[in-house]
């Protein structure tokens, strides 16, 4: 239990005590006054009101515990909504990267869909992303923020396999919005270039087996439709080099209006075209008069306000001994209905206010007063975290949610350890030159939050994301530390090199790690190329 005002539950005793001393030494002086007008009226006057000092003093106890703000306990807050069920599906096949549209196809579509995902709002959301296979990447969900955390994290790497199955990832859509069983309809939302290397009849046949399933097709197009060359960028975003075959030539790529037609055309779907500005407004209205299903959301709200309680009973005790004394104890119910009026409630906290206002870095000052005040710490440090997170301060955030991770409440504590992690991927792609770090943070941070809650389907995939992000371990040294190396004459050994006296290097020392370092990156790019070429033997294209 805590409380909004700890200081009145200190002060209540003694506000208590002193009403009902007040109300003992009155009936008194009533008493002494009466006896001096008559023996008879002294005896009425002690007759009645033995009990006014005591149920003052209980009313008055009562009813500041109740301006205190109690707070205890969990309650389940049920949101009815209506909503429709849609999957994005995000084409992140090497063609994607072309930057013939800002930056390039993959960043704008992900772009739209971000957009949509806050237009959309209490609707049912998946995520698939494709290549040459297709991959369910979150669920239908109402979680928004999962759905967008998903979608910055696309990127070509992460397929097995490269080029662009589009009657995979039909199939799969369609398969996903088949699980749903309400009576929405169910929308199908396709980010691509159009770029299919499987065959059209194959396509078309599986768009017509969308729309015999009741799916509805939305085939958002992206690129351009003038052939141009796929970039590849390093890790800074200088460009290397461009995309080739595997003879070495320098591949074209271009949006493919006629296969999107013909899939819009097989499964009476919509198209939306690239020149289109606004794709994701455009999306928007193709849905707004779609037909949806009532659904709900359950959220649990903690130390729910209890007010109420204290201040009901002192209203009942007092609208009993109303009934009993009418005279006095009108005057206290008054005095007591004042208090009350102006205690209005329990109000919303200035951190709450905050960010309903959409200030989110105010409000995390203001929840990490509350927190220093004492107020419900555990939930005020959490608060505090999740707004300073969302206001882009990392640092106060990843301050508060570590407060917040101590609490006794597993519930808190897992919500906190998960943003911990969520800070921590923000910060490695902040600061690059401590990213390892950062990425090390995030991942134990997540794997804590695992333990509370282990079928967690975010932090399961931000645990993966941290994963990989992290850099390889450097390869082992050309000797130091290792064992003797076999010479190169006479049989003799060579022995490690030892540390040079001097703390620093020489000019040339840095100058060759230097070096090391950029024929090993351009050893990997090889390697990396040459995995795609054996890929795409056979003629099966990889973009």
């Amino acid at each position: 239990m805590s409380f909004d005002a700890p200081l009145l539950v200190f002060l209540a005793p003694a506000v208590a005590l002193a009403l009902g001393l007040g109300a003992w030494l009155g009936r008194g002086r009533r008493i002494r006054m009466a006896r001096r007008w008559s023996p008879l009226l002294a005896r009425t006057a002690r007759a009645r009101g033995g009990w006014a000092p005591a149920a003052l003093g209980l009313v008055s106890l009562l009813a500041m515990l109740g301006l205190a703000g109690p707070r205890y306990g969990r309650k389940a807050i049920t949101t009815q909504t209506r909503a429709l069920s849609l999957v994005f599906a995000v084409d992140i096949s090497r063609s994607m990267l072309a930057e013939d549209v800002a930056p390039n196809r993959l960043q704008r579509g992900v772009r739209e869909a971000r957009r949509l995902i806050q237009d959309l709002e209490g609707d049912r959301l998946g995520l698939i992303a494709f290549a040459g296979q297709s991959y369910i990447l979150a669920p239908l969900t109402v979680d928004g923020g999962a759905i967008r955390m998903y979608l910055d994290a696309l990127d070509p790497d992460m397929a097995s396999s490269g080029g662009s199955n589009l009657k995979a990832v039909l199939a799969q859509g369609g398969e996903l919005l088949a699980a749903t069983t309400d009576a929405a309809d169910r929308v199908l939302v396709v980010f691509t270039d159009g770029e299919a290397h499987d065959t059209l009849p194959e396509i078309v046949s599986q768009a017509e087996a969308l729309k015999e399933a009741g799916v509805r097709l939305i085939m958002v197009a992206e690129g351009g439709a003038m052939p141009t060359r796929i970039p590849i960028r390093d890790s800074a975003g200088t460009l290397t080099e461009y995309k080739q075959d595997a003879d070495g030539t320098v591949i074209q790529t271009q949006r493919r209006d006629d296969i999107l037609r013909a899939v819009v055309e097989a499964s009476e779907g919509s198209l939306v075209p690239s020149e289109v500005a606004d794709q994701a407004g455009a999306v928007r209205d193709l849905v707004a008069a779609m037909k949806r299903s009532p659904s709900s959301e359950t959220r649990t709200s903690d130390l729910v306000p209890r007010a109420w309680i204290p201040v009901l009973a002192a209203a009942l005790l007092l609208l009993a001994y109303t009934l009993a004394r009418p005279g006095p104890a009108l005057v206290a119910l008054a005095g007591l209905l004042l208090g009350v009026g102006r205690a209005q409630a329990q109000r919303p906290t200035e951190g709450s206010r905050a960010l309903a206002a959409g200030d989110e870095e105010r409000a995390a000052a203001e929840f990490l007063k509350e927190a220093s005040k004492g107020t419900a710490r555990d939930t005020a440090f959490y608060n505090a975290g999740s707004a300073a997170l969302d206001a882009g301060r990392l640092d106060v955030a990843r301050g508060a949610l570590s407060q917040a991770a101590k609490s006794i409440d597993p519930g808190i504590r897992y919500r906190a350890l998960y943003n911990l992690g969520v800070v921590g991927l923000l910060a490695a792609e902040a600061d690059t030159s401590r990213a390892e770090e950062f990425l090390d943070e995030a991942a134990d941070r997540l794997r804590q939050a695992l333990m509370l809650e282990p079928s967690s389907a975010r932090a399961k995939w931000n645990l993966e994301l941290a994963t990989r992000r992290k850099p390889p371990p450097p390869p082992a040294g050309g000797g130091g530390g290792g064992a003797p190396q076999s010479g190169g004459g006479g049989g003799q050994s060579q022995q490690p090199p030892t540390e040079s006296k001097s703390q620093g290097l020489t000019q040339s020392q840095a100058e060759q790690i230097l070096n090391s370092m950029d024929r090993r990156e351009r050893e990997t790019k090889a390697e990396q190329q040459r995995r795609l070429q054996t890929g795409s033997a056979g003629g099966v294209k990889d973009w």
